[in-house]
């Protein structure tokens, strides 16, 4: 969508109206088109869960969901949330990947999914994270939780904290593997969120939820995400299971400009899992198309500012600005700048200067500030005097 002209919204709006008023008779007459039809998503598939949720990456737009806010154990799920503070811990430069972790027997014993770490030895963090990740080591997760925290309860505490910070406002982390507590919990929508979170923060760390395998002490386990050898689209996230949790997964796969992430919580048995993702995945797709409108940083309109010393600033989105829409309906985008107020100098480069508005007919769908892409320092005397 473009920012239009004063002449050329006059010219749209008299096209608009004309179109508006002939489109729906030329097609009853030529394709025997009800006058009146509209394009509909189609509804969402049936699938075998206790709860479930698709949205759309870059908008976070909700495109299915069931029983999404519904407080469910997450099994070993919890190794994203676990995955991603140790990634902010590893961006604040208080730990490196080559940082060797003494194996305590604690985390030696710890039950389920195993990366066979010894105890008393000495493993990298990097081979930690890999083996929780990709092998989904219960062992590795209580050692990642203790060299990062101490024990595993302190560590507990900073998962929540970044959950809290996140926006999770109905999860809470009692260990960093998922093994079973009355107190462990979250929902579908709050999976999403930190995955978006871990996806946009850390892509250089994402990229090792593809890895279809990893040997550690002589053996090699593969990834248990079944996404990734049935989707080629796919490139993670973390499957988890526990007799009460049921079988979960949560996906994500990018086609073109678009990714999606899929959540499936409590399904019966590992077959339906993946089947069940891979139906939300290409429901998603099949749907949906995804929009880059203005890359971040790109001017968008020069605005008028008052005593500068010019008259005007180019200003453009703080971030990409995406819409997710129903297939078909493209042409139905409008987009306008709301500003905070009238532009007065001096401005800063990097201000928040208003919001660019998207909307899909008549309803608001995308929101994102927009910015001074250059600083404007305040005119002399006569060019405020003559503003």
């Amino acid at each position: 969508p473009q920012f239009p002209s004063r002449h050329s919204r006059l010219f749209g709006s008299f096209m608009k109206s004309a179109i508006k008023r002939l489109l729906p008779w030329f097609l009853l007459l030529t394709l025997g088109l009800p006058v009146g039809a509209q394009t509909t998503t189609p509804a969402p598939p049936e699938l075998d869960a206790k709860g479930y949720l698709l949205v759309d990456f870059h908008t976070g737009k909700t495109l299915a969901e069931l029983n999404a806010d519904e407080r469910l154990e997450p099994a070993s799920l919890t190794k994203i949330m676990t995955a991603y503070a140790v990634f902010r811990e590893l961006a604040s430069g208080r730990i490196a990947l080559t940082d060797q972790v003494l194996v305590s027997e604690k985390a030696w014993r710890t039950g389920g999914s195993k990366m066979f770490i010894e105890v008393g030895k000495q493993v990298s963090l990097e081979d930690l994270l890999k083996g929780m990740i990709i092998q989904s080591g219960n062992d590795a997760s209580v050692a990642l939780a203790e060299y990062v925290s101490g024990n595993v309860e302190s560590f507990a505490n900073l998962m929540n904290a970044h959950a809290k910070r996140l926006g999770m406002t109905d999860s809470h982390f009692t260990n960093p593997n998922g093994l079973p507590d009355p107190e462990l919990y979250t929902t579908a929508r709050d999976m999403a969120r930190v995955a978006v979170a871990l996806i946009r923060e850390f892509p250089e760390y994402y990229a090792w939820y593809s890895n279809l395998e990893f040997t550690y002490n002589g053996i090699t386990q593969q990834n248990r995400n079944p996404l990734l050898r049935r989707d080629p689209t796919a490139d993670g996230i973390k499957t988890g299971y526990t007799k009460a949790a049921g079988y979960c997964l949560v996906g994500s796969a990018k086609r073109d400009d678009m990714r999606l992430i899929s959540v499936v919580m409590g399904s019966p048995t590992p077959r339906a899992r993946a089947e069940s993702s891979l139906a939300l995945l290409n429901y998603g797709f099949r749907s949906y198309e995804s929009h880059k409108l203005y890359p971040s940083g790109q001017a968008i309109e020069a605005l008028r500012v008052w005593n500068g010393d010019q008259d005007s600033l180019p200003v453009g989105p703080e971030r990409d600005v995406v819409a997710t829409i129903p297939r078909g309906q493209y042409a139905k985008l409008r987009a306008w700048l709301e500003k905070t107020s009238d532009l007065n100098a001096p401005i800063a480069r990097g201000e928040r200067l208003g919001d660019v508005v998207i909307a899909l007919g008549e309803q608001e769908i995308v929101r994102v500030p927009f910015v001074a892409l250059q600083d404007l320092p305040k005119g002399g005397l006569w060019r405020q005097a003559k503003d």
